[in-house]
This record gives structure tokens, C-alpha cells and sequence, in this order.
């Protein structure tokens, strides 16, 4: 994918090759390590830290460093550790209110035009609309409570711990589950701290039998055993108003989801599936201004839903798409069988390590749920295959305006970096990324940008998705949402 001059890069420079590229690599180095312990500062101040959308607390040295590069690939500018870090120690002289505050966007928009401005009075400008204001986000910490403890839950309570901070907004109390053994709580507690496809927890879990409780990053999260979800008494848990995470899928319909509003200490209960019946499906970045107050049962649709809406809404709204066709190539999910067995639905049954499986999939019919516009227009279907994460999306869309690779790329390109919906779409610009590449990506999903094809009309978009973490992050933007949790981002032209 080749930038033109229509791309408008915010940096037009370009940098002398360095003298000696193992000095200039310490230096950056240097310079990233440097930042880690600013960023944590501010994190644990509500101050959340991001470069080019992805937040930087967590981050390894090499990860901040890879990520600029990466950046540096997308947007052919000039950003390095130079600038970035330069903004971050301007940023760390003043006082600063919660906020997010996106140090790549602010770098480059430095580097497009300072205004006259020297580095520290640019910054100044970008952020005076939380300079010295320290409400809080919310008036109390919200309550959080898994029901389930699978794929899902065991990774959106990574999530929810790595955005804590110092837990001034929300706070995973409790985890219920129904017990199995009597040595529970150690599996659930391994079972946490490894990850065949994610690797280990970033941070320490430790065992309390007696109260029946895992320590994790300092967070005392109950274990509570039941078999009944509507007869649990919260209450003795110190839990109270809480928002209920349902990742269990037994139930999926306001019938069903409603028994978890018969505890009173149960405010909202979100399932991390598709809701049915004509409750909301949210999927973030397109319609999630549609939760209220009183919307006491969301919807998060599906991973592959939260992986196609954003972009079939940018493409919809940019060329207007008459009528295309979805085909998900998707990993093998728990629900399939590991060796040939019975199966209630059609192929799922045969080994999920052994075939390809052509399945059914929701997608069109959620799709038409979030984007009403598109309803009748799509047709989908699904091939699982062997690998235990990160699926494909292949959109072939017919449009009603013309476009060519080139504009169609521009369009893309932007979408990923400068638009409404860059926190939901990335952009890989390398022609030898597979499937494991996408592991750990947090967005709903990676166009794949050498492979998009162009023919006026007619166009073919590949979306790369992890289906278990870029879903969770998904998922943690809809509870932040419904907890009534929003930060100011900056800088202002974002």
C-alpha cells in the first residue's frame, strides 16, 4: 500500500539515515525507558497514556519501540521516540486531570505545524482542557461481577485489571462459578496465570483458600460457587449496584438474563454474546450511543459482528454498499468437538483440530441489527478451521459509487488512523503476515492491506481479528460505557 499525495501525512520531513544505527538504538532505548515509569505515574493517576490509539501502560521498552515503528510503516512520517518522548516529559511538567491523551497524535500533529509554539506550550495548548481539573470520572468505583469464568472471562478479567489503575473506577469484586473439585480455586488460578494462546498474566495471583478469594495485582476477587443465579446474596460480599458480566451463553434472551436482576445488588447485566427478543446489540465505535441509563440488559453481538461493523459502516457511509457476501474463516471454538462425537448442529461434531468445517454464522442478521441500512444487502456464511485463535473476514462488497486500489487504499488507511473509528480498525501493511501475527491485537479487527481488490465496483476486503482478546477489548469499551465512564481525549484535534 503506497502513500500519495493525497494522503495528507502530518509529517513531510524525512530523517538522515544515523551514522551508527546501534548508538541511535540504545538512544531510543534509552529514551523508552525513560518513559515507562511516567507512564505508570499517570495511570495510576487516571491519566491513561496511548500512541496512535493503542494505551502504553504494560508496554515492554521493545513493545513501545516496535510500536513506533509500526507507526512510522502505516503513516510513512518521521515519529520516533524522539518526539514522542518529548511530549511525555513536556506533559509530566503539568498538572493534569483524568483524561486520555494520545501522545503519537499530538507528536505528529507537533511536527505538521508547532504554531510558532516551543514544545512545552504546544502541549500546554493541546491538554488546557483538563489542566488542573481533577473530578473524578465517576462518584464511586463501579462493581463488577463475572458470571463465568471460560475463554472470555478469564481474559476480560485481564483487561479489567490492567485498566484499573488504582481502582477509582472499576473494580472486578467477584467471579461466580459452579464448583467442579474441591481444588477449584487452584486450577481457576492456573488457569489464569497461563494461556496456551495468550501466554502468561502480566502481573501476580495469589490463593486465598480460606476466603475462597484470588489476589490478583493487589484486587481481592471472590470466588463464589452456585448453581443458581438468581438466588445469590451479593450483598455479603460488599458488592453493590453492580454490573453483571454474563459470559456463560446459557442464556441469551431478556427471559433468561433477567433471573441475574432478581439479586438486588444487580444494577445491569451485559452478555458477551447476541442477545434475542429485540434487546440491544452494542457494538462499539458504531451504535454504542444507543445504551441509556435504563437499559438494564446489553448485548456485545458476536466477535465476528465487532470485527466487521466498524468497517462495513465506513465503507456504507463513504461509497454506500448495494449488496455483498461475508465468509469468516474462524478459529475452532470450545463448542466444537476435539475428536468426532455428537454434535446438535450440522459438521460441528467431526474433530475441530482435524477439519474445516463449514458452519453457520449470525453475521448477516446482526450486522442488519447495528446498521439497519444494510438489512437484506448481506449474505454470510462460515468455514471453522485448525487453529486455536484469530479469524478472517473476507468482505466482497459491491458498491454503488466507482472507486480504484488506489483511493479505495487511501480510504482504508485513513479509516485506521484518522477517523471516528480508529480505535476499532488497524491497518497491517506487510505482505507476509499469517494468521498468528494477529495474536494479541486489540482491535476489532486488521485490514489486511495488501490484499484488498479493486475492480470499479467491486471490491474484496480481507479483516484479520483475534476472537478472543480484540473481542474483550470490545467488550471493555461497552462496560465502560454502561458505567457511565468517559475521558476527555486530547490532544484537541483528535
Amino acid at each position: 500500500m503506497t502513500p500519495t499525495d493525497s494522503d495528507k501525512n502530518p509529517d513531510k520531513r524525512t530523517r538522515d539515515k544515523p551514522d551508527n544505527y546501534l548508538e541511535n538504538w540504545i538512544e531510543r532505548q534509552a529514551l523508552t525507558e525513560v518513559m515507562i515509569p511516567i507512564i505508570g505515574k499517570w495511570h495510576r493517576n487516571n491519566v491513561r497514556i496511548l500512541l496512535y490509539g493503542t494505551p502504553l501502560m504494560n508496554l515492554s521498552v521493545i513493545e513501545i519501540m516496535q510500536l513506533h515503528r509500526k507507526v512510522r510503516e502505516v503513516e510513512s512520517n518521521e515519529l520516533s521516540e524522539y518526539e514522542s518522548s518529548m511530549m511525555l516529559a513536556a506533559l509530566d511538567k503539568l498538572d493534569v486531570g483524568p483524561s486520555q491523551i494520545d501522545i503519537g497524535i499530538m507528536a505528529a500533529g507537533y511536527m505538521f505545524e508547532d504554531k510558532g509554539m516551543e514544545i512545552d506550550e504546544f502541549v500546554q495548548d493541546q491538554i488546557k482542557d483538563v489542566l488542573g481539573k481533577h473530578d473524578p470520572i465517576l462518584d464511586k468505583s463501579q462493581d463488577i461481577v463475572l458470571f463465568g469464568f471460560g475463554r472470555i472471562g478469564r481474559l476480560i478479567t485481564r483487561l479489567l485489571l490492567e485498566d484499573s489503575g488504582a481502582g477509582e473506577t472499576l473494580k472486578l469484586k467477584a467471579v461466580v462459578t459452579r464448583q467442579k473439585t474441591s481444588n477449584d480455586l487452584l486450577k481457576r488460578a492456573e488457569l489464569m496465570r497461563k494461556d496456551s494462546v495468550h501466554g502468561r498474566f502480566k502481573g501476580t495471583i495469589r490463593v486465598d483458600e480460606e476466603e475462597n478469594s484470588l489476589i490478583m495485582n493487589g484486587n481481592v476477587i471472590k470466588f463464589i460457587n452456585s448453581n443458581d443465579p438468581g438466588n445469590i446474596d451479593y450483598s455479603k460480599y460488599g458488592i453493590k449496584d453492580a454490573l453483571l458480566i454474563d459470559n456463560t451463553g446459557i442464556a441469551s434472551d431478556e427471559e433468561g438474563l433477567s433471573i441475574h436482576l432478581e439479586n438486588k445488588e444487580v444494577k445491569k447485566v451485559l452478555l458477551t454474546a447476541p442477545v434475542k427478543g429485540g434487546l440491544k446489540n452494542i457494538v462499539y465505535g458504531v451504535n454504542h450511543d444507543d445504551i441509556n441509563e435504563e437499559d438494564t440488559i446489553i448485548g456485545a453481538a458476536s466477535c465476528t459482528t465487532n470485527a466487521i461493523v466498524p468497517l462495513l459502516s465506513a465503507i456504507d457511509n463513504e461509497f454506500k454498499i448495494s449488496n455483498g457476501h461475508v465468509e469468516t474463516v474462524h478459529s475452532y471454538t470450545n463448542d466444537q468437538n476435539l475428536i468426532d462425537n455428537f454434535h446438535n448442529k450440522s459438521r460441528r461434531g467431526r474433530a475441530a483440530a482435524l477439519n474445516m468445517v463449514i458452519t453457520e454464522t449470525g453475521a448477516a442478521k446482526a450486522v442488519a441489527q447495528v446498521l439497519p441500512n444494510l438489512k437484506g444487502k448481506l449474505t454470510a456464511n462460515a468455514i471453522r478451521v485448525p487453529t486455536p485463535n484469530v479469524s478472517l473476514a473476507i468482505l466482497k462488497l459491491y458498491l454503488e459509487n466507482s472507486t480504484d486500489l488506489d483511493k479505495f487504499n487511501n480510504f482504508l488507511r485513513k479509516t485506521a488512523n484518522h477517523s471516528i473509528l480508529k480505535d476499532q480498525v488497524d491497518l497491517s501493511v506487510s505482505n507476509e503476515n499469517v494468521s498468528s501475527d494477529f495474536v494479541g491485537s486489540r482491535y476489532a479487527g486488521v485490514i489486511d492491506g495488501q490484499s484488498t481488490i479493486v475492480n470499479d465496483k467491486n471490491v474484496i476486503v480481507y479483516l484479520w481479528y483475534d476472537n478472543e482478546i480484540g473481542y474483550c477489548a470490545q467488550l471493555l469499551k461497552v462496560i465502560k460505557k454502561m458505567s457511565g465512564i468517559k475521558y476527555k481525549k486530547l490532544p484537541n484535534f483528535l
